[in-house]
């Protein structure tokens, strides 16, 4: 039955319960992102930002992995060009989460839809779109908000206390070692199949082969050639 179609108190108790549904649903996942976080952190620290610097960064940019890899080139006296280009490289699937989960909001508001798009990350979209997918008659936007808002607030708070250890960490401590980590980390479950491996393979090989590249272009000619080697193996292989 339409949400219209209910009384409005009882449409209000559905999307306070569907809000519910969703902070329920991501609280086991915000046990992965608060350390990831706390690494982003500590990473903007040791790239010389400093405490401002790295609040505006976590607020405005929003995307660990994509964070992660402009402060390692920050961190190596990138060019700026290099640096942003890199991030958006990694951040290319939020192109295709955007493109899938769009038509669950086609109805909404350009703000709306907005302030929705900048929350958006790998776990709010996975959620999410399984959700919608499986109960239709989920009020869409009180359970994505709910899926979201805890991811936002807990990586927000844990980016600010890494940039807090980080400043006060000797470099005796060798602190840098997580950033490769971390990216391991993140690596390991995304192959979930030839394609991905093959981009994994591949992309990675680059990056490691381009190490010495000038301006430090040795990431972002992996990430392109590793996206575009996975996109040409699943194009083959059907």
């Amino acid at each position: 039955m339409p949400a219209g179609h209910y009384p409005s108190n009882t449409v209000d108790s559905m999307h306070t319960a569907d809000l519910r549904r969703g902070v329920r649903d991501v609280a086991p996942l915000l046990l992965g992102i608060a350390p990831f976080g706390l690494v982003v952190g500590v990473a903007a620290a040791n790239a010389g930002l400093d405490l401002e610097l790295a609040i505006g960064m976590s607020v405005l940019v929003f995307a660990g992995a994509a964070q992660l890899a402009a402060l390692e080139l920050l961190r190596t006296d990138a060019p700026l060009v290099v640096v942003i280009s890199t991030a958006a490289i990694i951040n290319l699937r939020m192109l295709m989460y955007s493109a899938s989960i769009a038509p669950h909001f086609r109805d909404l508001g350009a703000r709306l839809k907005g302030g929705l798009a900048y929350v958006l990350t790998d776990q709010a979209y996975a959620l999410s779109i399984a959700r919608f997918e499986n109960g239709p008659d989920v009020d869409r936007v009180s359970y994505y908000v709910g899926v979201a808002m805890p991811i936002w607030l807990v990586w927000q708070v844990m980016t600010v206390a890494g940039a807090l250890l980080g400043a006060g960490v000797p470099d005796s401590w060798g602190l840098d070692f997580t950033v490769p980590l971390v990216f391991l980390a993140l690596l390991v479950p995304a192959v979930e199949d030839s394609a991905t491996m093959a981009a994994a393979f591949v992309g990675g090989s680059v990056a490691v082969i381009g190490a010495g590249l000038p301006l430090n272009l040795g990431l972002p000619v992996g990430a392109t050639i590793g996206v575009l080697a996975g996109a040409t193996f699943e194009t083959v292989k059907q």
